[in-house]
Formats: C-alpha cells, sequence, structure tokens
C-alpha cells in the first residue's frame, strides 16, 4: 500500500523563486507542452537551488506526455534509455530533460507501459506512467521532488520536502529499505547530496543503509562508475570521502585499498589531501580528472602488494608494475574505469619511484607528459607523510632551472659527497734542455 500524497501548494509571493533565474529554453520547453494540453513542470534540483537561493546549471521538466507526444512536439528532441525512457530536448549546447510521470509498479501502466524487478526487488526496468501525485511520491528524495509552475508561479510539494529543505535533512521518500532494495545507487545520492549540500542525514534513512549496503554488489561496474564520478567531481569530494567510510560503503567502489583507508593513517591522509585538492581545483575552475583521484584512491593497495612483492625477492621496479597490473585488474571488476583514466593512473603511479630516484634522466623526466601529475601525487604523498627521501623540494626547484643549470644540477648530485674531482697533474717530461 502506498503513502497517500499530503499536497502543499506554495503561492508566488511565499516563495523567492523568479523565472529570471530559469533557463529560457526550459521555459519554452513548458510553455509548448502546457499549450498542446499537457501538464509541465520544473522539477528536482533546479527547483531545490532556486529555493536555496543557487543559480542552477541544468533543468528538468516533468510532464504527463508520454515520451512520444514529448518527442513529436520537438523536432530538436530524442528518447534515450531503456530502463528509465526520457527525451533530450537539445537547444544548442543546452540540453532540457524531460520525464514523464512516473507511476506505481503495481498499477499496470498506461500505454502498455511496465516495469521489471529481480527476485531482491532491483527495479530492472520502470516505464510505468501516472500522475503528478503518483510521480511526486515515486521520486528518491523529499528535497528532489519539489515542483515549479511557470504558469502558475506556484510550487507543489506532496512530500514534506520544503520542511526537510528547511531542516536542511536528506530523506527517502517512503520506506528506505524498500527504496534502497528497488535501487541500491540511491544510497549512494543519499551520501552524494548530504555532501553536495551539505545536509545531515534523516535517522530513519541513515539506519537502512548498513542493512542495504551489500545490495550494492548487484550493480553492473559501469554504472558504478558513473556514480564516482558524480560523487568525487562535483567539488565535495573530501566530504563524500568521509561519509562514504562512515557509512561503509567505499568497500563496493574500492574493494582493494577500502580496508586500508578505515585504518587511517598515510592512506587516508593521502585519500583527503588528493580529494581536498580537486575540490580547490574545481572551486577555481581549473581542469580535474578522475585518474588523479584514482589514483590517490587505489595508491594504498599498490603500495601494500608491491612491499609484499619485494618482499619475496622481487625488485622495486618490477614489484611495483606487477602490483599495478594486479590492482587494476582487480579494480575493473567492481568498477569499470576506462582506459583514458585507468592509463594516466598507472602512469603517475610508475613515475614514483624514478621520481624518488632522479637520476640521470632527471630532465628526460620533466618533459614526461605525466610529469606534472606525477610531481603534484608526490607533494600530496609527502604531506601525507609517506616517506619519499623528500625529494619533493628538489623537483620543485629543478623543474625552474634553465637545461643547462639542470644538467650542472644532475652533475652535482650524481658526484659522491665529500668528494670534488680534482684538476688532472700534466706528465713532468723527461727530456732537460
Amino acid at each position: 500500500m502506498h503513502k497517500a500524497a499530503r499536497l502543499k501548494v506554495i503561492p508566488r509571493d511565499q516563495h523567492c523563486i523568479s523565472r529570471k533565474n530559469i533557463s529560457d529554453n526550459a521555459l519554452k520547453v513548458m510553455s509548448r507542452l502546457r499549450n498542446s494540453d499537457y501538464q509541465a513542470y520544473l522539477v528536482g534540483g533546479a527547483v531545490r537551488d532556486l529555493l536555496l537561493g543557487g543559480h542552477p546549471k541544468d533543468f528538468d521538466v516533468a510532464t504527463d506526455a508520454t515520451p512520444e507526444e514529448v518527442h513529436a512536439l520537438f523536432r530538436n528532441s530524442r528518447i534515450i534509455g531503456r530502463r528509465f525512457r526520457i527525451v533530450h530536448v537539445r537547444f544548442g549546447r543546452e540540453v532540457i530533460e524531460v520525464t514523464t510521470f512516473r507511476g506505481h509498479h503495481d498499477n499496470g501502466g498506461e500505454g502498455g507501459a511496465h516495469a521489471r524487478q529481480s527476485a531482491s526487488g532491483l527495479l530492472l526496468r520502470d516505464n510505468v506512467y501516472g500522475t503528478l501525485e503518483e510521480d511526486a511520491v515515486r521520486r528518491d528524495l523529499t528535497v528532489n521532488a519539489l515542483y515549479y509552475d511557470s504558469g502558475t508561479f506556484e510550487v507543489f510539494d506532496h512530500v514534506h520536502g520544503l520542511e526537510d529543505l528547511e531542516r536542511r535533512s536528506i530523506c527517502i521518500i517512503g520506506d528506505p529499505e524498500q527504496r534502497f532494495r528497488e535501487d541500491p545507487v540511491r544510497m549512494l545520492r543519499v551520501l552524494r547530496f548530504a555532501a553536495k549540500l551539505d545536509f545531515s542525514i534523516d535517522a530513519q534513512t541513515a539506519a537502512a543503509i548498513p542493512v542495504c549496503a551489500p545490495l550494492l554488489g548487484e550493480i553492473p561496474a559501469a554504472r558504478l562508475f558513473d556514480e564516482f564520478l558524480k560523487l568525487f567531481l562535483t567539488g565535495r569530494a573530501e566530504r563524500t570521502l568521509e561519509l562514504l567510510l562512515e557509512y561503509r560503503l567505499l568497500q563496493y567502489l574500492f574493494p582493494d585499498s577500502s580496508h586500508l583507508l578505515e585504518e587511517g593513517g598515510t592512506a587516508l591522509a593521502l585519500a583527503r589531501a588528493a580529494m581536498a585538492s580537486t575540490d580547490s581545483r574545481i572551486r577555481d575552475d581549473k581542469p580535474v580528472t578522475p585518474a588523479f583521484q584514482l589514483a590517490a584512491l587505489l595508491w594504498p593497495a599498490v603500495g601494500e602488494l608491491s612491499r609484499n612483492l619485494q618482499a619475496t625477492g622481487e625488485p622495486p621496479v618490477p614489484a611495483l608494475h606487477s602490483a599495478t597490473q594486479q590492482v587494476v585488474a582487480r579494480a575493473v571488476q567492481s568498477m569499470s574505469i576506462p582506459k583514458r583514466f585507468s592509463m594516466p593512473m598507472r602512469d603517475i603511479w610508475e613515475l614514483q619511484l624514478r621520481l624518488e630516484r632522479r637520476g640521470r634522466k632527471a630532465a628526460e623526466l620533466v618533459q614526461h607528459r605525466r610529469f606534472r601529475a606525477a610531481y603534484d601525487f608526490l607533494l600530496l604523498r609527502e604531506e601525507a607523510g609517506e616517506d619519499t627521501g623528500d625529494v619533493g623540494a628538489w623537483w620543485t626547484e629543478f623543474q625552474t632551472l634553465p637545461e643547462n643549470q639542470q644538467l650542472q644540477q644532475i652533475v652535482d648530485d650524481s658526484a659522491p659527497r665529500g668528494r670534488r674531482r680534482r684538476p688532472r697533474r700534466r706528465r713532468r717530461s723527461n727530456t732537460t734542455s
């Protein structure tokens, strides 16, 4: 039996949303749908962020029109997805995502729509269409289930979303265990939005996470990687990491290294430093790559395996290479890391020994395409308390020197300490004048 929706309508003079802060293209989509006798509302994160005084970048629209009916209205649109069929309406670089109101699984759907679930309750396909009220109850988080009508300027709240927004709480709609069984990724979404908005997590929602956590093992590796990007590349990676550790969910993303991070020490210090660095770069609008974060999160497992191999007699370089291969091979089984990220990650790791040794090819190393990332990673390792021989300062100075001074620096460093080359003595001739 489904929990009844409790509709609350907030008129224009009782909320802070202004049409001037909404994408013109989203307004066009809603207007055309309404003019064609369909319902259309701004929904989700855009409404939430507007009510919080923010400036959303993405605008989603919910409607009672089916995907085919939406597609027929917009020549610049296409239907995507199988598990959830939605319509993307494209205006240049901007995409307005339009979803049809979702209904309850047991109502049989409209127009032949249907849902499929696994034996454990995992939602495999969900194209059951319904009403606005049903759509609100079917969404995952209360703060993401608020609707704005750009025609009447009213906000519709069926699931105490405004109340949770005011008390800054992330709360699952309905029974948390049931909703997590339908889609275990919702647990990651709870943590992501708690980190993103700096909200607390509702007690009942939080209590269901340890019970349902093992269900994340059923999620396809490719989908988990998509979730990793959302978790760690939105500018709140450091807080997200703390929540993943607190709720013991990191093990489902990084099974090889999660236990080392949970122990704390240099492993956790490095991960925290890498996340803080990425968050800082995002705030400064600088480019970031998940390869760097992946390198930091998996490095503890690489280091542990490399040390174990060296203990059996393997030399350092082959041991590191072997550890790298094994850790990456296992990591992609739980999370499908594309090669465009796993290859730079491996380069960052394998350059660490070369950076620690410096050597005669130091000048060549500075020209390596991954040098900057590997150098930054080295500094974070030192910041975390790893013993690198304090070579970070040497590389910081070395890369700023002119080429001739770099060569002299290498010669000076290669000469044994305390010994200087003496000038060669000329042999005396035996002949006399």
